[in-house]
């Protein structure tokens, strides 16, 4: 089995490394020394060029030692949300926290911890074992752009596991929502608030009118939309010619995220033309949603996984996107597993100690069981 010191030191050590989106060299740089050291072939692409940033995405592979074995893909991703220098996890009481003033970082070092322990158990104990393919993406947070740019032909895995979901090891997530981005941009007409005010029309007041109508939050049990974004207007003696909006909408179905996002366009347009003012609004898709079957490969295999170590299987959907929204639309069917993070993206993050253990026990037992099943 797994060696639980090993996982909670490098967890430790991982997430003591400052990792900002676009500028994850320098754990990157310690993840493809600790590869290389387990004789995977390691490489690294040229997302990093792509998107700004100082790193690309990190892809290994090991070969197989089980003949007609299914290919499987690990990913799990490099970058943190701000806060995340100098951050000093502290165990008490089986919880692993931050001091309390930055993010832990468990979001996604549980997921890459595990990964790497499940190698190294793979290599020490000789387990027979189908390919192997890692993926450690950068630039998730904020836009998934690690695996939005990854080159798709690098991909060589049957089917695939991104360790990196709240919920305890066992969840498994076999549906996301596709989402749209919406930005906006008011027109009205500047004009001097004290002394001419009757010769502008106010933006954000325009602005105002269209927000009064559109459909926002929980549409549905698989679709959401928010407002997240409002900037506009320069002094209070001016009246503001010009607001600008960004917007989201999400559902796991694509027709339904096709009509959330044509509501939100039809009322801002219409709602500001009427008022005798212009809405410009650009959308853009930033990813699909997935629906994997309970009866494909990649869900019936998790859950034998982890009922062969005691875990409690449960799939379930999610309202958020993740690296595998990307994996599956490259054709490579992937599920996400709970690792157990809690209050991910804040001060109060954590994890328990245990499910640290347990994604890294699932991890392994995913490819002891992907070794003995026949494609």
């Amino acid at each position: 089995m797994i060696n639980e010191k090993r996982v909670l030191d490098e967890f430790f050590e991982l997430v003591q490394i400052k990792c900002s989106t676009r500028a994850e060299r320098e754990v990157a740089d310690i993840i493809k020394a600790k590869l290389t050291a387990l004789q995977l072939e390691v490489t690294e692409d040229n997302t990093g060029s792509k998107i700004g940033g100082n790193c690309g995405n990190v892809v290994a592979f090991l070969p197989g030692t089980a003949a007609g074995t299914p290919s499987i893909l690990f990913t799990a991703h490099l970058d943190c949300v701000e806060p995340c220098a100098d951050v000093k996890p502290v165990l008490k009481d089986g919880i692993i926290t931050s001091a309390g003033d930055t993010i832990l970082g468990s979001d996604d070092k549980s997921g890459v911890v595990a990964i790497l322990e499940a190698l190294r158990v793979v290599k020490e104990q000789n387990i027979p074992h189908g390919n192997i393919q890692i993926v450690f993406t950068v630039a998730e947070e904020g836009g998934l752009n690690g695996s939005k740019n990854i080159d798709k032909a690098l991909l060589k895995a049957d089917f695939g596991y991104a360790l990196d979901s709240s919920g305890v090891p066992g969840e498994i997530v076999n549906m996301a929502p596709g989402q749209n981005k919406l930005s906006i941009t008011v027109h009205g007409k500047k004009a001097h608030a004290g002394v001419a005010p009757e010769e502008g029309l106010n933006a954000i007041v325009l602005a105002g009118k269209a927000l009064a109508k559109v459909t926002e939050g929980r549409i549905d049990p698989e679709t959401t939309a928010n407002i997240g974004i409002i900037q506009g207007g320069s002094a209070t003696n001016i009246v503001p010619d010009k607001v600008e909006i960004k917007a989201e909408a999400r559902s796991r179905n694509q027709e339904k995220l096709a009509a959330q996002t044509e509501h939100m366009r039809k009322v801002f347009e219409e709602t500001v033309k009427a008022a005798g003012g212009k809405a410009e609004v650009v959308i853009g898709k930033e990813y699909d949603a997935y629906v994997l079957a309970e009866t494909a490969p990649v869900i019936e295999l998790a859950w034998k996984a982890a009922e062969s170590i005691g875990l409690k299987p449960v799939i379930k959907a999610t309202g958020g996107g993740s690296d595998a929204n990307y994996f599956n639309s490259y054709g490579v069917p992937t599920a996400v597993l709970g690792t157990g993070m809690s209050k991910v993206h804040t001060t109060d993050e954590f994890i328990k100690e245990q499910d640290l253990y347990g994604i890294s026990k699932l991890a392994l037992s995913i490819v002891k069981v992907a070794g003995q099943t026949k494609k």
